[in-house]
């Protein structure tokens, strides 16, 4: 007997096997009652996701739904922390009190994705959409990055060790936590991840070709320029001029900006959304300033754009 042959099919069945176990494993119906241990497995985090749950088998947007108002739970309490330390900031250096009201504002814009996410979710049980799915996406992935700029504005503030010893702690754990939550809801509506990066790319090139399929609506167009010759010459003032708290079937407000070099630092308010910005391309416009943490800003407030979830910028 051929001995080598023998092992090869052995290792080939044993392949087979896993295989289809783990095709199983991440086919997993998303309305199908599993374990805390099972579900957790699907985030980066399984163990914060398993101490979290509670111990009882549920669905996977059940789970999801529990862990994002967890997580809107936890955003309130480190907004009370972050309140407390900002009444005592007379005796706390200005660099620290400017990076806690920056995370106080990152923060108060998490309540509101998390508020946002959860009503969306706790809405139905099924599919959502694309553009809602995408929508509650950005939202979730968007606090991933406020807590990061946070931490990051307090690593860099100086002599603010008890601030530091105090919020860092919490901050860890609660993006583990919101981490969790955007793989749960990631796993629940959009259980195939292959298609949702498939169907984005579709959406970008469809918006660059101007296919029928998938038109991006869009409610109003305004040019900047700084020759007077559009209808405003900063990129701030077209963004002050775009309405607020509109809806995705409102449709975009697009904000050409003519090429150029634009010496502002752009802040989109979160009440602006569902705003497009488009320019003339890489080193045609340009947006730049000066600010720097050496030279005592912070963190947030030193980058040239601060942006929402809800704006979208092209450079062709």
């Amino acid at each position: 007997m051929d001995y080598k042959l023998v092992f090869f099919l052995i290792v080939l069945i044993k392949f087979l096997l896993v295989s289809s176990s783990v095709n199983a494993y991440n086919n997993l119906p998303p309305n199908r009652p599993v374990s805390p241990d099972t579900i957790c497995k699907f985030t980066p985090y399984p163990s914060s996701c398993k101490s979290l749950l509670p111990n009882k088998t549920a669905n996977v947007y059940d789970y999801a739904r529990f862990s994002v108002l967890k997580s809107l739970s936890q955003t309130f309490l480190f907004q009370s922390l972050l309140n407390k330390f900002l009444r005592l900031r007379a005796a706390l250096p200005k660099t620290t009190v400017a990076a806690l009201q920056d995370c106080q504002f990152l923060v108060g814009l998490n309540a509101d994705y998390l508020s946002s996410s959860f009503g969306t979710i706790n809405a139905t049980s099924g599919a959502l959409p694309m553009w809602k799915a995408e929508d509650v996406q950005t939202l979730l992935s968007a606090i991933l990055t406020n807590q990061q700029t946070c931490y990051d504005g307090l690593q860099s503030a100086p002599s603010s060790w008890i601030v530091k010893k105090v919020l860092f702690v919490p901050l860890a754990n609660d993006t583990k936590l919101f981490s969790v939550s955007l793989a749960l809801f990631t796993k629940g509506w959009v259980p195939k991840k292959e298609l949702a990066t498939r169907a984005q790319s579709q959406r970008r090139v469809l918006l660059q070709t101007g296919d029928d399929q998938s038109k991006v609506v869009v409610r109003e167009t305004v040019t900047v320029s700084q020759d007077g010759s559009g209808n405003f010459t900063t990129i701030n003032d077209a963004v002050e001029a775009a309405p607020n708290n509109t809806a995705a079937s409102d449709g975009y407000f697009v904000i050409y900006v003519k090429a150029g070099v634009y010496e502002e630092y752009v802040s989109i308010a979160k009440k602006k959304k569902y705003l497009m910005m488009i320019g003339d391309g890489i080193n045609q416009t340009v947006v730049t300033g000066n600010r720097s943490v050496v030279d005592g800003w912070t963190t947030f407030k030193s980058a040239t754009f601060g942006e929402n979830p809800k704006f979208s910028f092209k450079n062709p």
